[in-house]
Parts: C-alpha cells; sequence; structure tokens
C-alpha cells in the first residue's frame, strides 16, 4: 500500500484480532499499527485521514466487542517501549499509554503512592483508562470490586479522572498537545478525549505507608476474584450502571438471566453483567444476548441499560 511508504513502526495486513481482545472474539484488521515513537504514530495517523481509513485505539483489548469481518481501519497498539515510560517526582507519577494498570498500580506501590488500588485487578491500559474514565462504585462491590461498602445506602465512586493532573494526546491531524485536567470532563465511564489518542498522562497521588497500600490492593484484587468470572472470556462489565444506586448486574439477575446463552456467548452466572465467551462465540452472538437482556430489564424495570462495552463494526 503506497500510503504507508516511509513510515516506521510495526505494520501488519489482515491481522487477526481475537487474541488480541480479552473478549477472544473479532475478525481482522485491515491495517494493524505498532509505532515506535511519537513520530511514527504522527506519519501514520497523517496518513489514514488522508485516505480516510477511521482509527481504532486497543490496549490489552478489554471493554471492546469487534465484529467478525475485516474491519476496514487502522488498529493502533501502543506497545513498545517508549509508550510504557514511567517515572516519579515527588508525588506525581508520569505515565505512558501503554503501560498497564498493573504496571502503573505496581509502581506507584514501590514509590509508596496511593489512590490508585482501587483498579487493582482490572485488565487494560492507562490509556484505555484514561479515555473511558475506569472507576468503581463502593457500595456495589460485586459490580466494582470494592474494598469497601457505602454507608447508609449512600454510593461512594472512585475513577481514575479523580487523579489526572495532565494529559498528553494526538489528535486526528497528528498535532500533539497537553491538556490540564481542568479542560478534561470526566463523567462516568466517558471522558471528552475521544477524538484524540492518548499519549501519556501525569496522575497525582497521595504518600503513604507501603504497606497500607499492599492490603488495599490485595483487598480489591481478592473481592473481583470472588465476584467477577474471572476464568472466562470476556470484555468485563458489559452494560452502565443506570445510576448510582441501580446496579445492571443486579437488574439482569432479577429478570432471571444468569446461565441464558445465544450460541457461545452467556450470561455469567457468577455476575450477571459480565458476557461471557463459551468458546467460539461470535459478535452476533453477543449482540443478540445483549439486546434480549435490554429488552428484558426494559420490560421489567421500565429502564435501558445502555452498553459499557465499546462495539467496532
Amino acid at each position: 500500500m503506497n500510503y504507508l511508504r516511509g513510515i516506521s513502526g510495526k505494520i501488519k495486513f489482515g491481522e487477526p484480532l481475537k487474541g488480541h481482545t480479552t473478549f477472544r472474539i473479532g475478525g481482522k484488521a485491515k491495517v494493524w499499527f505498532e509505532p515506535e515513537s511519537v513520530e511514527d504514530l504522527t506519519n501514520m495517523v497523517r496518513a489514514a485521514g488522508k485516505q480516510k481509513l477511521p482509527l481504532f485505539v486497543i490496549g490489552s483489548g478489554s471493554n471492546v466487542l469487534i465484529a467478525d469481518k475485516e474491519i476496514n481501519g487502522v488498529f493502533i497498539k501502543l506497545s513498545s517501549a517508549y509508550f510504557k515510560k514511567m517515572s516519579i517526582k515527588s508525588a506525581t507519577i508520569y505515565c505512558g499509554a501503554g503501560a498497564t494498570l498493573a504496571e502503573l498500580i505496581n509502581t506507584a506501590y514501590f514509590h509508596g503512592l496511593s489512590g490508585l488500588e482501587f483498579l487493582s485487578g482490572i485488565p487494560g491500559t492507562l490509556g484505555g483508562a484514561v479515555f473511558m474514565n475506569a472507576g468503581i462504585s463502593a457500595k456495589i462491590s460485586a459490580e466494582g470490586g470494592s474494598a469497601s461498602g457505602g454507608k447508609n445506602g449512600k454510593t461512594k465512586t472512585k475513577s481514575i479522572g479523580d487523579f489526572v493532573k495532565n494529559v498528553t494526546v494526538m489528535d486526528y491531524k497528528g498535532n500533539v498537545k497537553k491538556i490540564n485536567s481542568d479542560k478534561i470532563i470526566f463523567t462516568y465511564r466517558k471522558s471528552n478525549l475521544e477524538r484524540c489518542i492518548i499519549l501519556s498522562a501525569h496522575l497525582k497521588l497521595l504518600k503513604k505507608d507501603k504497606k497500607k497500600i499492599k492490603k488495599n490492593m490485595l483487598e480489591y484484587i481478592d473481592k473481583r476474584r470472588k465476584a467477577q468470572d474471572y476464568a472466562a472470556s470476556s470484555a468485563g462489565c458489559f452494560f452502565k450502571n443506570p445510576s448510582n444506586e441501580l446496579s445492571a448486574g443486579r437488574l439482569i439477575d432479577l429478570c432471571g438471566l444468569k446461565g441464558r446463552s445465544v450460541g457461545g456467548a452467556a450470561v455469567s452466572r457468577k455476575h450477571a453483567n459480565f458476557i461471557v465467551n463459551k468458546g467460539g462465540a461470535k459478535a452476533g452472538d453477543v449482540l443478540s444476548l445483549m439486546s434480549l437482556i435490554r429488552k428484558r430489564v426494559k420490560n421489567k424495570f421500565g429502564l435501558t441499560l445502555n452498553p459499557e462495552v465499546k462495539i467496532w463494526q
């Protein structure tokens, strides 16, 4: 493809995508790209723009469902060491978007920095977590894996956006800029960073005793392992909670849908807000099951469940 001439980095054509997602579902990428530097990424973004090719940024492949066909676009994975760099200054940690949450949390722990322990056990990268404002609802332990419950019926929430100092991004024209937190809108599982590629972020944390940090990390991991279907292939929680006080998983459970399946996709018997791949599931199976769940919840409770998982078709 002539438009890719002169672009450095790893480029593949027709790359199978299922192995790059936690759902183990997906067709092929027209173009798969792993840049080694910001310059590589800039060149690809501009080349794709000239060809009117959509961009899909894929981190750890969680929180996404990809159709079983060749997707016309450029899939970008920030997997090189350059995009995984981390550094510490006082209580602020700089982290590249390609670093996993586990790498970030462990680095913070090593330096006695607290605040991100609630993300322990969540698959994903820093870039993806900031993009979707990953977090938990503390009252609903089964939903968010909280280490503590709320009091008096109130729900406490935590999200990574609470700790973001600034984010460096590349827009879809290849321009790089830094955005301070006061210009970023973080809401429930969403941010206003949708039309750009997150390159890195500075996170403001708190100094704390390492033993207490480790204890919190292990508590969150333990809660998640007990409440969520860790062994199965899934994209994580499939639907957003309708509100802070209403758990999507609870509503689905009350509809009697645990274990319900369509083809190779099934509602987890352990956590109703997880759709799992029993083996050989197709994207169409998941979408059909999603529609069934939404219809049942709408009929029973008058509520519309919206997917938290991104659907790429």
